[in-house]
């Protein structure tokens, strides 16, 4: 369903095998709620005021609804949790929506064409799932016929932004309730409100917050809210249990990863694999500090291994595969590109002209690399390529050439050098 076009009448299946009808809700109020990730006590004892205050919303004429959009983080079971707490809590339906290929074409494979990392470390694991998470809240929203949507974000991040711009542009009269942020709720107040209220978590293990998606995890802990702390190894998702190297080997075609270790298969699987191998090593994890949205300096762990490896060996096959001015023009744009889909900025149609160039940048940017994985580190070892452009026919650099003679490269130097010779001829001066 796109953007603009009438939903239908049958909008899904509930817990009870119903179809939920789009009918059913005319003339009523309805909140949808978005259940972004289960791992985090902000987004549960969102959830639960919800509950609490379910009544009250009733009185106002509100039926509350929620969607979980799964941009990698979830497995089958943990969905199936996820639906059985919301239906729990209250909620008069809940989907599931999985996103994954969407996040992928729409958004990571642009992230590996422009080589993006943040401030040269951060490849916008979590940032870049936002706005892919809210668009598919937005399409049900307009299926529900909601008049809100909710959302957990605190009121000191980007999230906030993230989530809320894309209502604010295309869906305006949509009402936004963000209690975390509205309300001011600390997370002393929220692990509070959860004990109160029946939920025993272990908040030792808890007191790291976890965001998992297909290009990386995000973490954030007491040791990220200064600028000197590091975070221990228990903050990491993913235990070190290899220690011995081993080599892996990407292919690529026109930019996108589509095999590994001579296996075919699709790119998603492909970030899947090298996760698999690479983050047992330890490897790509790292603090990103840097500017937020609202203006404010932000640190923040993560791990992602794929997104580092992945930029890295696709990096390396551009070089020999793409002209000098290629690699410059593209490194121009695909910076702002990053920059856009940090800032929020997705929807800006700037970026599906950046899109387009890299697109056609791409056309050729195809063959294999081969990287060693060791313990916190990896080295990418060379590639192999048809489209590769340091072909022996041509010659070896600062041994043989096989396309001009030493009278050329005289020839050559010669005009050249011309422009600058009459400068500084009519200058005199040998230099500035």
């Amino acid at each position: 369903m796109n953007i603009g076009e009438k939903a239908p009448e049958v909008l899904g299946i509930n817990e009870k095998g119903e179809e939920i009808l789009l009918s059913n809700y005319q003339g009523k109020k309805v909140v949808l709620y978005f259940y972004p990730k289960d791992n985090t006590s902000g987004c549960t004892a969102e959830a639960c005021s919800l509950r609490d205050n379910y009544s009250a919303l009733k009185e106002k004429g509100y039926e509350v609804h929620t969607i979980m959009v799964n941009t990698g983080g979830f497995s089958a079971e943990e969905e199936k949790a996820i639906e059985n707490r919301a239906l729990t809590l209250g909620a008069a339906s809940h989907i599931n929506v999985n996103a994954v290929e969407a996040y992928y074409n729409k958004g990571i494979k642009y992230l590996i064409y422009g080589n993006i990392l943040k401030n040269a470390t951060y490849p916008l694991s979590v940032s870049s799932e936002r706005v892919f998470q809210a668009l598919e809240v937005l399409d049900h929203v307009r299926k529900l016929g909601a008049g809100a949507v909710a959302h957990g974000s605190t009121g000191a991040g980007n999230d906030q932004v993230r989530f809320d711009i894309v209502f604010e542009i295309l869906s305006p009269e949509t009402k936004i309730i963000a209690p975390v942020r509205d309300e001011g709720f600390s997370r002393q107040f929220e692990i509070d409100f959860l004990q109160k209220h029946g939920f025993d978590f272990s908040w030792e293990k808890s007191k790291y917050s976890i965001n998992q998606g297909l290009w990386g995890t995000s973490i954030g802990g007491v040791e990220t809210l200064s600028s000197d702390g590091y975070l221990p190894e228990e903050a990491y998702p993913t235990k070190v249990t290899k220690s011995e190297p081993e080599h892996i080997k990407i292919g690529f075609e026109k930019g996108e990863p589509v095999s590994f270790n001579g296996e075919k298969m699709s790119p998603v699987d492909v970030i899947r694999a090298v996760r698999a191998a690479a983050a047992p090593y330890g490897i790509g994890r790292d603090i990103h500090i840097g500017d937020t949205i609202i203006g404010i300096k932000g640190r923040v762990g993560f791990e992602a291994a794929a997104p580092l490896i992945l930029v890295k060996a696709h990096h390396l096959l551009e070089k020999h595969t793409l002209t000098k001015g290629q690699l410059y023009w593209k490194d121009q744009i695909a910076g702002w590109y990053g920059q856009q889909m940090h800032e929020a900025m997705y929807l800006d149609p700037v970026c599906r002209d950046m899109e387009a160039m890299m697109d056609s940048i791409e056309k050729y940017v195809t063959g294999e690399v081969e990287v060693r994985l060791m313990p916190y580190h990896f080295a990418v070892l060379g590639c192999t390529s048809e489209h590769d452009l340091m072909s022996s026919k041509f010659g070896a650099y600062g041994e043989e050439n096989k396309s001009y003679t030493g009278r050329d490269v005289v020839g050559f130097t010669k005009v050249i050098a011309n422009p600058l010779k009459i400068y500084y001829s009519v200058n005199n001066t040998p230099e500035e």
